[in-house]
């Protein structure tokens, strides 16, 4: 399958088959995936957890919203967190980075105010988001980006220390019955015209 047809088989799944699991191969894959997202100057501000544990998804179901059910049934939910300690991420940069990307962040980002900045990680960690639903897309694992959740009660339930969570995704198989799939309901994009231009 070409990576054009994945992109249209996917879909923000609805509804999942519990009983259908997540390989653990595959799950490894994923995670070297994610370590794999790209970032600008390598900054890498942030950390990626995997919930697969039946309790904690159900404590983190009561703070999910309208996505309870998806947590509950999916194999898996994987928690992104952006760094939330910008002295940590200083700390971070200059052990593990070039001196010239230091010198970028110290020139152009770290200036500005404390909510810019991370509002700059938070833009990094949405570039990984983008990677990680498109790989799951071209694996055939359905997904759900969830932004409708409690990012502070996430945080509790999973003690992140110096990290906030900003979005979950639920991943694991559909259910056959799940209306949203696009056999059942097909997908709703505007005209290409209006959204790509060539100059």
């Amino acid at each position: 399958m070409s990576f054009l047809n994945s992109m249209q088989n996917r879909y923000t799944t609805k509804k999942y088959n519990p009983n259908k699991k997540i390989n653990s191969e595959t799950i490894n894959e994923l995670k070297e995936i994610l370590n794999l997202s790209p970032s600008s100057i390598n900054s890498q501000p942030w950390k990626f957890t995997l919930v697969s544990n039946k309790k904690t998804k159900e404590q983190l179901s009561k703070v999910s919203w309208l996505n309870a059910s998806k947590v509950i049934d999916c194999d898996t939910v994987v928690v992104f967190s952006r760094i939330d300690n910008i002295s940590l991420f200083e700390k971070q940069i200059e052990e593990e980075l070039p001196t010239g990307a230091v010198g970028y962040f110290k020139e152009f980002i770290k200036p500005q105010s404390e909510e810019q900045i991370k509002s700059w990680f938070g833009h990094q960690l949405y570039l990984s988001l983008g990677v990680f639903l498109s790989a799951c897309a071209e694996m055939e694992i359905d997904a759900t980006p969830m932004e409708g959740i409690e990012p502070d009660n996430y945080n509790t339930i999973l003690e992140l220390e110096n990290y906030h969570t900003m979005v979950a995704v639920a991943i694991g198989y559909r259910d056959p019955e799940d209306n949203n799939q696009p056999s059942k309901r097909p997908k709703s994009r505007r005209n290409i015209n209006q959204v790509v231009e060539t100059i």
